[in-house]
């Protein structure tokens, strides 16, 4: 029985390790998605950030573009100043010009509050240089290792697979049932639980000192009075040469 005891504690570590490998197989695309969003939210906010120096710097060509256009006005202003050949044509012309000069001191102001908010933006810029210019890098070398995980875990699920088949054909028919009917009960597919602290490790009902010596005799298969798993005792690990019992 000791055989068939340490046949059905493999089979449920290498079924344990299946559900896992399944688990991660099965939620691949949406973890690879995952990656792929979180690399776009950054790359969209330096966008936002970029596209906030942009228009920073398009209203302020387009105050600059006012001034030149305002200045030249005022210089016209100025000649009809000038040449007022009357004192209406003066105050015409006077009226004109503060107008022209008011306007390119207002856009002028304008400029340098558009100058200061480059500046901040540039400066926000500047300290996430290093991540903007390695972002698309970082996001190729993160989904290849992502890639790279998913073979290695397509890979080894194949391996276990066929060990799970190799040691399951060889279970006695109806301890093999028992094991099947066991794990498709409970929804973490335990059927062949560890005691640990005198307790079984699936629903930590303590055992009965009697029950325990005979899980850990593992001379026949014992269940446990709580939730039916099969139970068993870990082994101990010999001691390496040299040290102390």
């Amino acid at each position: 029985m000791k055989l068939e005891l340490e046949k059905l504690i493999e089979l449920q570590k290498t079924d344990t390790n299946i559900r896992r490998l399944r688990k991660s197989i099965e939620s691949a695309k949406e973890r690879r998605a995952s990656i792929e969003q979180e690399f776009e939210r950054h790359a969209s906010s330096i966008r936002e950030i970029q596209s906030e120096r942009d228009r920073i710097q398009a209203e302020r060509g387009a105050f600059e573009k006012q001034i030149a256009e305002n200045k030249t006005y005022l210089e016209r202003a100025d000649r009809n100043l000038k040449h007022a050949q009357n004192q209406k044509e003066y105050e015409t012309a006077m009226r004109e010009t503060d107008a022209l000069q008011k306007q390119i001191n207002a856009f002028e102001a304008q400029i340098l509050e558009k100058m200061t908010a480059l500046e901040e933006v540039e400066k926000v810029l500047s300290e996430r240089s290093e991540e903007i210019n390695s972002l698309e890098a970082n996001r190729d070398a993160a989904l290849k290792d992502f890639d790279a995980e998913m073979e290695k875990n397509r890979a080894e699920y194949a391996t276990e697979a066929q060990k799970r088949q190799e040691v399951f054909v060889t279970l006695p028919a109806e301890l093999a049932s028992v094991y099947d009917r066991l794990t498709q009960r409970s929804r973490d597919g335990i059927a062949v639980a560890e005691v640990v602290n005198a307790s079984c490790s699936a629903c930590f009902m303590k055992l009965r000192p009697q029950r325990e010596l005979e899980v850990k005799k593992g001379d026949e298969i014992i269940t446990c009075e709580s939730c039916s798993r099969i139970l068993y005792v870990a082994r101990k690990e010999p001691l390496a040469a040299g040290q102390d019992s």
